[in-house]
């Protein structure tokens, strides 16, 4: 089976880095999915997106990212978001309550956090 090798960075720490066979993430100019052997490209992450890894082992590590970029090359992709949560990480009462708020951003970014850990917005 092809695989790539695949890190998820922000600017605090290292969330997840490993082999994956397939990677989803939401760029300004829309959706990208990348497997093994992808043309290289450079994408600007969107504000309040989610990244989803699929490990050479089949399970999917879920992601929400705010900002930032995405890096591919034929064997391998990087994840370099101005900041980013796990979905396992997610205070989901927390990201909740962020939905009422006022400011659109936070908005944006309690969604992502919410799809994220699985959870409907």
């Amino acid at each position: 089976m092809a695989e790539m090798s695949v890190e998820v960075v922000a600017v605090e720490r290292r969330l997840w880095s490993g082999t994956a066979t397939f990677v989803v993430a939401q760029t300004t100019e829309g959706e990208i999915g990348v497997m093994p052997g992808h043309e290289p490209v450079l994408g600007q992450l969107v504000e309040g997106g989610i990244v989803k890894v699929t490990t050479t082992d089949g399970d999917i590590i879920t992601a929400a990212v705010h900002g930032g970029f995405l890096s591919i090359t034929s064997d391998s992709v990087s994840v370099l978001a101005e900041s980013a949560e796990l979905g396992e990480e997610i205070d989901i009462e927390a990201a909740r309550r962020a939905l009422t708020g006022e400011d659109e951003t936070e908005r944006a970014r309690a969604a992502a956090r919410l799809r994220a850990a699985g959870q409907s917005v």
